[in-house]
């Protein structure tokens, strides 16, 4: 009935993978718990092993990296099921009927999202901006992130019909963060009927202030070269329609130059125990509009 795919990197997917085989044996579902970790040849992958001696559930191990795609690819081709829920691995379920509620929407649209949650003891000086962001700008109740529902597009729980997850191609030239950007075009693109509801996960994993810059920029990297070969059509991306608008009005290298006098109050600002999403955004921005 359905297939739960996890895809792993350098962590003990054991305690998730418990969680829900623990549910979906009291549901009494036909069901799978897939994980395959991308090449991590991590120490903890000896613990992940002993999700193999779990019921109906599976720990693979690639022998290399072939990148988060890839690795969700790999994961849906060996899934049986039509039903398909793709949960993160640094996540926990907030609810305990996290299966069951998921499983009332089969049948009844294409994909479903079910959002994230930010547990304020997650909180630290390390990981404030990761915080924040995802506080403000992820953990958004279903009502709005139905009222735009393109917008709120995060890959790291939500379930889909099989048949159309392996319809959308990604092209072989991209790869790393920021694809959730494509996947949210993608989607509005084909029309394909989403749901949004509130079957929250917690996000446990978060990176640190250095490394979630880190990865902003590789997403940003990774969208302005999705833009500029025109891999994004219809979409409802904030900072790529402001970038644009500022392309259009040629003003895109004087936005640029602006920001970067207030570089240092802007990083002093992101590393801050109290940072400003508005702050964040300018910082965005002027990354995109870098040459």
């Amino acid at each position: 009935m359905i297939s739960v795919l996890i895809p792993c990197y350098d962590f003990n997917a054991l305690p998730l993978v418990k969680r829900l085989e623990k549910e979906a044996l009291t549901l009494g579902i036909a069901y799978e718990i897939i994980c395959i970790d991308d090449g991590s040849f991590s120490p903890l992958n000896e613990k992940n092993q002993q999700i193999n001696a779990l019921t109906n559930c599976l720990f693979i191990e690639s022998k290399k990296n072939i990148g988060r795609i890839a690795n969700r690819k790999l994961l849906s081709d060996k899934a049986q099921y039509n039903s398909l829920l793709f949960i993160d691995v640094d996540t926990m379920p907030k609810n305990e009927k996290f299966l069951e509620t998921y499983l009332s929407h089969i049948n009844k649209t294409d994909a479903v999202f079910g959002g994230f949650f930010y547990n304020k003891e997650s909180f630290s000086q390390d990981n404030s901006l990761r915080f924040t962001f995802g506080k403000k700008r992820e953990q958004v109740p279903s009502k709005k992130r139905m009222s735009n529902p393109y917008k709120y597009i995060i890959s790291s729980n939500y379930m889909i019909n099989k048949s159309i997850f392996d319809e959308i191609e990604v092209p072989a030239d991209i790869n790393g963060y920021g694809l959730d950007y494509f996947f949210g075009a993608q989607l509005k693109t084909n029309n394909v009927h989403i749901t949004h509801i509130d079957n929250e996960v917690f996000h446990l994993g978060l990176d640190d202030n250095n490394k979630f810059l880190e990865k902003t920029r590789s997403a940003l990297d990774n969208l302005k070269y999705m833009n500029s070969n025109n891999y994004i059509k219809k979409h409802d991306i904030s900072i790529l329609k402001a970038y644009n608008f500022l392309k259009i009005l040629l003003l895109e290298n004087m936005f640029y130059a602006m920001v970067k006098t207030m570089n240092n109050k802007i990083e002093t600002n992101l590393m801050s125990q109290k940072p400003s999403l508005f702050t964040f955004d300018l910082y965005r921005l002027a990354y995109l509009c870098k040459d």
